[in-house]
Formats: structure tokens, C-alpha cells, sequence
């Protein structure tokens, strides 16, 4: 499945709650958004693949992907189009074979000896950062700057999306570093119009 990472969104339960999940990330979609990621740390996973399944059928015929935060059983039960993990959430390996070849797999990435053992012929899509501090993030690495995401991007294989602290101001820097996108979650979801901050994205592009 081919991804457009112009504009990913990441769901936060406790800034989505204002207008609710759903109408959060539905709203985001009308403004621009081109991949959505399911992130809940604390949902059981049967809660997960509610919310999973309920994004799906709102997100059906946009054409925009929806993506399973660390959760691989998630994925596969709610019939997700893909997962994105962590350095310490899984085997990359294992995660294709239960996926199949048909699914999204993304992998986050914060350093170079990281993206020396990755195996791109198992990967979709990197996601590096974060690129500032993020309260949404509270175990982050260090951030990169601008810089540090050029300096990933550059020696990447695949390609990638910036993550941590980015606004709509950010957008020629991340694209100038070399990412496709922005990864955002506050950004898009802790404002009182999801809609217009996800456009906000590409007006000042």
C-alpha cells in the first residue's frame, strides 16, 4: 500500500477528547491529513481494536491509511492498515510475517547506529526524532534539531517523517531537511479546530 506522508496524525486520548476521537481525526482528514496513527498507552488492547475499528469505517473511501501505535495484535485483529513500532516494541521481522506484504510497517528511529541495523526491505516508512522536546512524549531521546534530521535523512534508506514539538511553522524545515512530513499530535489535536490546524500545514508551505 502506497503512503503519503505529507501529513501524518498521531491520536492523543486525553486531546482528542474534546470533540471525540473520531470527529478529531475526521476533521483533521478534511484538512489535509494523509495518514492517521492510533496511539493509546493506556486502552486495553480490546479497547483499541474498538477504536481502531471505528476510525476505519469513518476513514473508508478517503483514502487515508490508518496506522496501529506498538500494538501488533491491534493491527491485525482490527484490520488496520499497518503498525508503526518503536526500537523497543517488537521484532521488525516478526511484525511483517504477521502483518503480510500488504500492510504499512514503520519503524521510529533516533540515531544512526539505529539506522545502520534496520532492514528496509521490511519497512514502509522511518519516523525520526523527536526533532524538540514534546510533553506529549514524556521518555523521548534527546532531540535532534533540525540538523540531527538532516543528517538522519540523508543517510536513510527509506522514507521518512519528523516528529517532536513540530507546529505548522516547521514545515519548510522539515521538508527542507529532507522528510516528507510532519508527524504532529498536539499541534492538530489540542486545537479547538482540528480541521483548520491541519490545513494550517499546508498554507504555509
Amino acid at each position: 500500500m502506497r503512503i503519503n506522508l505529507s501529513l501524518y496524525l498521531v491520536t492523543d486520548p486525553e486531546l482528542c477528547a474534546h470533540h471525540g476521537l473520531v470527529e478529531t481525526v475526521v476533521a483533521a482528514v478534511r484538512g489535509g491529513v494523509t495518514v492517521v496513527q492510533l496511539r493509546d498507552k493506556h486502552a486495553s488492547d480490546d479497547e483499541m481494536i474498538d477504536q481502531a475499528r471505528r476510525l476505519k469505517t469513518a476513514l473508508a473511501g478517503s483514502g487515508v491509511p490508518l496506522i496501529v501505535n506498538d500494538r501488533l495484535a491491534v493491527a491485525v485483529e482490527s484490520g488496520a492498515d499497518g503498525l508503526h513500532i518503536g526500537q523497543d516494541d517488537g521484532d521488525v521481522a516478526a511484525a511483517r510475517a504477521a502483518l503480510g506484504e500488504g500492510a504499512i510497517l514503520g519503524l521510529s528511529v533516533q540515531t544512526h547506529e539505529q539506522l545502520k541495523q534496520l532492514d528496509p526491505a521490511s519497512l514502509d516508512y522511518l519516523g525520526f526524532g523527536p526533532v524538540f522536546a514534546t510533553s506529549t512524549k514524556q521518555d523521548h531521546a534527546r532531540p535532534l534539531g533540525f540538523a540531527g534530521l538532516a543528517s538522519l535523512v540523508a543517510a536513510s534508506p527509506l522514507p521518512a517523517v519528523a516528529i517532536g514539538g513540530l507546529k505548522a511553522e516547521h514545515v519548510e524545515q522539515v521538508r527542507a531537511a529532507g522528510a516528507k512530513g510532519p508527524a504532529v499530535v498536539s499541534a492538530i489535536c489540542g486545537h479547538p479546530d482540528p480541521e483548520a490546524a491541519a490545513r494550517a500545514f499546508f498554507e504555509t508551505c
